[in-house]
């Protein structure tokens, strides 16, 4: 999970993003235990402060809870993980569709090239 950050958004919701993605591939099964705040810190190369308002927004946002004296753990809630992946599903959808618009494409050509084969191939590996 090392990785580069960038400054156009704060490190903490740059690795809530990280881990909600980890989350929807299916790295990190429903009820797993997160690492604790400095094993992740020291992972990610960041302050433990900073891992523990990525834990707190992960709990806001319901995708995580911390259960006292045990941890923090990814919820157990199918429905809020389903919920979660139509979320970042829609929210990438939002944002290619609005790079395509304002690089001047009409909805006809997005969809032609998504129904060429070569395009549909991605899904398929």
């Amino acid at each position: 999970m090392v990785g580069e950050f960038t400054s156009s958004q704060p490190i903490y919701l740059q690795l809530v993003q990280r881990l909600c993605r980890q989350i929807v591939r299916g790295e990190l099964s429903p009820g797993e235990k997160l690492p604790s705040m400095r094993d992740m810190a020291v992972k990610v190369g960041v302050n433990p402060n900073t891992i523990q308002r990525v834990y707190t927004e992960l709990e806001r946002i319901t995708v995580a809870e911390t259960r006292r004296g045990q941890g923090t753990f990814v919820t157990s809630d199918e429905g809020r993980l389903r919920e979660l992946r139509d979320e970042l599903m829609a929210s990438h959808v939002t944002a290619f569709l609005s790079n395509i618009r304002e690089m001047g494409f009409t909805l006809e050509e997005v969809l032609r090239v998504l129904q060429d084969r070569q395009t549909l191939d991605l899904f398929e590996q």
